[in-house]
């Protein structure tokens, strides 16, 4: 079976929550894309948030947060996600070809944003984790 893997973050900022909401889907999710070769699980992160977003972050500490699922019958893609802070919240600029819109949605209403079971159980490990943190 071939494997996928994308990371991206769950980027916080004044009790909100950055996501985008993808062209091919027109779902919201948090920004996220695939890693290139040899590339590190944080820095593609890092890096697709830029991208998607024009947004910096920095990641709040090297906790992965991942889900897997099958695209097809032949492949497997795991999506790894690192919980984020940025001081950069007004300088948003979407990735025209891939993401319709960008927003900060209350950290309170995310779970209302997101239509996957497996993303909204990751949220809610993560969301858990946020509360601990003092980042909400």
């Amino acid at each position: 079976m071939k494997e996928e893997k994308s990371c991206g973050t769950i980027t916080i900022k004044d009790n909100k929550v950055l996501m985008v909401k993808q062209k091919n889907s027109g779902n919201y999710n948090f920004p996220k894309g695939h890693m290139k070769d040899k590339e590190e699980e944080i820095d593609t992160a890092i890096r697709e948030t830029k991208e998607e977003t024009n947004i910096d972050v920095n990641i709040v500490n090297n906790h992965r947060y991942s889900m897997t699922y099958p695209i097809n019958d032949e492949t497997i893609k795991e999506v790894v996600y690192f919980v984020a802070t940025t001081n950069d919240a007004n300088n948003i600029v979407k990735q025209e070809s891939e993401i319709t819109e960008v927003i900060w949605i209350n950290i309170d209403k995310v779970i209302d944003y997101i239509v996957y079971d497996d993303l909204k159980k990751l949220w809610i490990r993560a969301y858990q984790d946020i509360k601990k943190l003092n980042l909400s």
